[in-house]
């Protein structure tokens, strides 16, 4: 599916736009979905020693689904395209990754 007719998809579930504390509303829907993803991942730590292969990947897909649900309407709160933003992301990625700096910390680097 293409990213922008995700978005389109995703914003006949979501509120009016406008709506009091929406901002707020998707930030919080967005780290709660990746903080389950994390979760879920810490489990597998605990309880199958690390070995993601245990993951359940139906499961998996659902949450990445949700978060990806909260980042295509917040960023259409502001007006960004989310194959847009995917695209800077890549240009971005193989700018750091052609001058050698993908590892290391910094969003400038």
């Amino acid at each position: 599916m293409d990213l922008n007719a995700y978005q389109q998809a995703a914003l006949r579930t979501a509120a009016t736009k406008g709506t009091a504390n929406e901002v707020f509303h998707l930030l919080l829907g967005l780290v709660g979905e990746t903080g389950e993803i994390a979760e879920k991942a810490k489990k597998i730590v605990r309880d199958h020693d690390g070995d993601f292969d245990q993951w359940d990947l139906d499961d998996l897909a659902k949450e990445l689904g949700d978060t990806l649900w909260y980042l295509a309407v917040l960023a259409d709160h502001f007006g960004l395209p989310l194959a847009d933003v995917a695209e800077l992301n890549i240009k971005k990625l193989a700018d750091r990754q052609q001058r050698g700096a993908i590892g290391g910390s910094g969003d400038d680097r």
